[in-house]
């Protein structure tokens, strides 16, 4: 209970920060839907002429899209305010304020700021959800599995930004890290088994592309084959971030010694 009156408070101070520049929020809402746009427009093309790459249809292809939206929001929102400031931190010396707190240093660092400008992208990817759930007939429980593993997708990518920001204790001017990531992540607009074998390799077993927005579709159409692993690779790899952190801290000598 501690900490959700912790992150409440982190929330009401970020939004009452973001609210004194109101302008920008129709600005990221009007650069969402330029880019789902361009991404629609992309998958369109894709399937003209009766193509259905990797044999799914239009429709199945646009539950990926909608879970690429999601967590493109999730990364404007929390992950990129957050984590891409680790570095700052670290060349500024200001990480050490954060472990002289009386709270988890993880927990700040991962949940001290929101930023409104990317809830564009939620409502974005959700009204896609919903218009691609009503033209496939999913059911409540398609809704809800989908979420599930979008949840999962989430913990996964969490994880991973976390991974790359932590190793700015050892490797300092690492800024442009984590938008190597997100380059990756850009192929997860597009079904996986819709890319060449190789591709599909890389991207499932070296950058756990598929498990963020091709599972949650697959689930929700119930094509559960790599559900259950991605439970396990959720897991592991929260984990991981947090047992690397722990390591990181150890060789982090603070800005005054």
């Amino acid at each position: 209970m501690r900490y959700l009156r912790v992150l409440r408070l982190f929330l009401l101070t970020s939004l009452a920060a973001e609210m004194e520049y109101r302008a920008n929020f129709y600005l990221g809402l009007l650069s969402s839907c330029l880019t789902l746009l361009g991404a629609l427009f992309g998958l369109f093309l894709l399937y003209q002429g009766g193509y259905r790459p990797g044999g799914w249809r239009l429709e199945e292809a646009l539950l990926v899209l909608s879970a690429f939206t999601l967590l493109q929001g999730l990364g404007s929102t929390l992950l990129a305010p957050n984590l891409n400031k680790i570095v700052e931190h670290v060349q500024q010396g200001t990480l050490d304020f954060v472990l002289l707190k009386p709270i988890d240093p993880q927990f700040w660092l991962s949940f001290r700021a929101f930023s409104p400008w990317g809830l564009g992208d939620f409502l974005l990817g959700m009204g896609l959800l919903l218009y691609a759930g009503e033209r496939l007939g999913l059911g409540l429980g398609g809704y809800l599995l989908f979420l599930f593993y979008l949840a999962l997708g989430s913990v996964m990518l969490y994880s991973l930004w976390f991974l790359l920001a932590t190793t700015s204790i050892w490797f300092v001017k690492i800024y442009n890290v984590t938008e190597v990531l997100r380059g990756l992540l850009e192929a997860g607009r597009f079904p996986i088994s819709s890319y060449p074998a190789l591709y599909r390799v890389f991207f499932t077993f070296v950058v756990p592309v598929a498990f963020l927005t091709t599972v949650p579709a697959e689930a929700a159409l119930g094509r559960g084959e790599a559900t259950f692993l991605a439970l396990l690779l959720a897991l592991f790899l929260l984990a991981l971030a947090r047992g690397f952190f722990r390591l990181a801290l150890r060789s982090y000598t603070s800005a005054s010694s």
